[in-house]
Formats: C-alpha cells, sequence, structure tokens
C-alpha cells in the first residue's frame, strides 16, 4: 500500500509538471528588474501548447506542437536554447514571425516603427539592479499595449545599436528587459523555434536574496523578499 501511494504521488507530480505547471528559478540577472536572482516562479505549460520540450527529457515523440497557440508580443517564456535544448531561458516575446526588429541608439524598432519608451526614473536598490550606482529605468509599451520596465545600465553598448533582424516563419525573437546584460535574440540565441517554447511565466512563489537557498530557513529573515512573494510577472 506504501509503495501504491508513492507511485502514485510520482505519477501525479509528472502528470502536473509536464502538462500544467512547472517551477523555474531564476539564476541570472538578464530580466532586471522584471526577475531577479532568487525568484522562484511557476510557468504554465498549457498556455502554448506541447513540445517534445514539454515532457522530461524531451524525448522524440513528435516534431512542432500540439494544441499549439501562439505566444502574445510581451509574454515572459520560458525556452529551450537553440544552440543547446538542455539549457532553460527566460525572455521576453519582443518579435513575432514576419516582424522586423532592430536596436537604434538604445530604442526599439518594431517593423520600422520606434516603441514608445519613457524615462521614469533611476533605481538606487542594489538587490533589483546588481549596480552600486543609480540605474537609469524606462517604460516601454509594445504596440499591443503591454507595458514593462526595463534597465539602461549604459547608453553606449554593443546591444544598442544592431542590425534589422526579419524574424522567420515559426520562430520568435526574444529579448531580457535587462537590456544591456542579456544574452538574448540580438547575440548568442538567436531566433527562437515555437517548438522550443516550455511555457509562459506567470507568478513569483517564492523569492530570496543574497544567492541564498529557500532550504537555508536561518537566512530568511534577512534575505527573504516577502514583496515579490505570490506576485504576477508583467
Amino acid at each position: 500500500e506504501t509503495v501504491n501511494v508513492i507511485v502514485q504521488a510520482l505519477l501525479l507530480a509528472l502528470v502536473i509538471r509536464t502538462f500544467l505547471f512547472q517551477p523555474f528559478s531564476i539564476p541570472s540577472g538578464s530580466m532586471r528588474p522584471t526577475l531577479l536572482e532568487g525568484d522562484y516562479l511557476f510557468v504554465t505549460k498549457w498556455a502554448y501548447g506541447y513540445s517534445r520540450y514539454s515532457f522530461p527529457f524531451s524525448p522524440p515523440l513528435f516534431s512542432g506542437r500540439i494544441w499549439g497557440a501562439e505566444p502574445e508580443r510581451g509574454d515572459v517564456v520560458v525556452f529551450k536554447y537553440p544552440p543547446d535544448p538542455s539549457l532553460d531561458y527566460i525572455k521576453r516575446v519582443i518579435g513575432l514571425p514576419g516582424d522586423r526588429i532592430q536596436m537604434r541608439d538604445g530604442q526599439l524598432y518594431i517593423n520600422g516603427t520606434a516603441v514608445p519608451r519613457e524615462k521614469i526614473g533611476q533605481i538606487e536598490d542594489q538587490d533589483i539592479t546588481d549596480q552600486a550606482r543609480p540605474v537609469d529605468v524606462y517604460r516601454e509599451t509594445l504596440p499591443n499595449g503591454v507595458s514593462y520596465e526595463t534597465l539602461d545600465l549604459s547608453p553606449t553598448t554593443v546591444g544598442d545599436n544592431t542590425r534589422e533582424f526579419i524574424v522567420p516563419e515559426a520562430h520568435y525573437f526574444m529579448m531580457g528587459d535587462n537590456r544591456d546584460n542579456s544574452a538574448d535574440s540580438r547575440f548568442s540565441v538567436g531566433f527562437v523555434p515555437v517548438e522550443n517554447l516550455v511555457g509562459r511565466a506567470n507568478i513569483i512563489f517564492f523569492s530570496i536574496a543574497g544567492g541564498a537557498s529557500p532550504l537555508e530557513l536561518w537566512r530568511w529573515p534577512s534575505e527573504i523578499r516577502l514583496s515579490r512573494m505570490l506576485s504576477w510577472i508583467d
């Protein structure tokens, strides 16, 4: 009876992880200020249907997606890194199939039109910016009305001026909100095939600073970020 209970619990956990929700942790600062290192979040697996990468170990059961749905511009998405699908990346969907994407002097252009970008101030919290100085923060609003904050660590970085990228069919252009410190579709990531999408990031269920592990309970009083617990991801 004990074995049956354990097996049933494992099967239930596998079904939930494969088809419903999968937990992820944020290991880098490429999505600051939206997501921070030490954020733990749930990803909705059914948001874009299912591909081989929806399953543990990514077995080649089929190609493409089943029960697929198109991501919306501005979604924060977990996907398999195209050059090495064993790695999970998380970025924001900026370009849809057929779009022309370019950065000019730090300004995002979609299909030749500048995306509205307004400086809303500076962030001096090193836990958010990872910088021991004030950092400029901007609010960017995509054509479909999705609005979010981005960091500008420096006005002159290699990612501030790019060639024009034309997004192929069944691919997406991804960018991090920490524009000057993100390996994304402007660089090594390239265009992300629709098959590589794992799911949409929806909610932060736990967050701890200082590189602490959630299991280090003695560090909770000083490192836990209560304000980020159970917060929705914009």
